[in-house]
């Protein structure tokens, strides 16, 4: 079969097929994380969505129960100092394609929340809103949320005060008083505008 004669949109023809999703695009500090994972059929999980649209505890509940049912699931995660160098989107695309390459079972197809791809081998398709329509892609969601969210409670540990626990990187107002009052530290983002203002202004203040 050739790929022309492929209906992208008819995911019964394929029988691995990799959601992907990520999580953290947005956030003043800490990394990207991007999640892949192929579900098994034969082993429905129940109330997968959007993350975002989850409790806690939930999220948390649904990530255990897809690693434990999953054909696959896998993470990766580009720092800030990848992000500052590359732009966040091509960060989260890098993600994206490592999470996909350290699958350990072969995707034959592979859907991405969101309207761009990777440049890799897969055939693949962007699903704008996938997190919440497609179920491969919302278990690649919570696995990425809670992956990430439980690597910046860690981080919170060494940056008490900053309140990572709480907003986990995202530019919240407590987030940015506490980078006003501190500064930057090692996993913020240098090249988003709040942070970089911060920085010039104590440049500025120490002339």
């Amino acid at each position: 079969m050739s790929e022309s004669d492929l209906d992208l949109f008819a995911p019964e023809q394929f029988s691995r097929i990799a959601g992907v999703d990520e999580v953290g695009r947005g956030c003043l500090a800490g990394p990207v994380v991007a999640a892949a994972v192929i579900l098994d059929p034969n082993r429905p999980i129940k109330g997968l969505r959007d993350s975002k649209k989850l409790s806690a505890k939930k999220r948390d509940e649904l990530a255990e129960e897809i690693k434990e049912k999953a054909l696959a699931w896998s993470v990766a995660a580009m720092g800030p100092e990848v992000i500052d160098k590359i732009n966040i989107l091509q960060a989260t695309l890098e993600a994206m394609k490592s999470a996909v390459e350290k699958l350990p079972v072969e995707p034959d197809f592979v859907q991405v929340d969101g309207n761009k791809l990777p440049k890799w081998k897969w055939l693949s398709e962007a699903v704008v809103k996938g997190d919440d329509k497609v179920e491969w892609i919302s278990a690649a969601s919570i696995i990425a949320k809670t992956t990430r969210d439980g690597y910046m409670c860690k981080i919170a540990e060494l940056y008490p005060q900053y309140g990572f626990e709480h907003h986990v990187g995202y530019g919240t107002a407590e987030h940015i008083k506490a980078l006003k009052a501190y500064g930057p530290t090692p996993i913020h983002r240098k090249t988003f505008a709040p942070v970089r203002e911060v920085i010039d202004g104590l440049s500025t203040d120490s002339k």
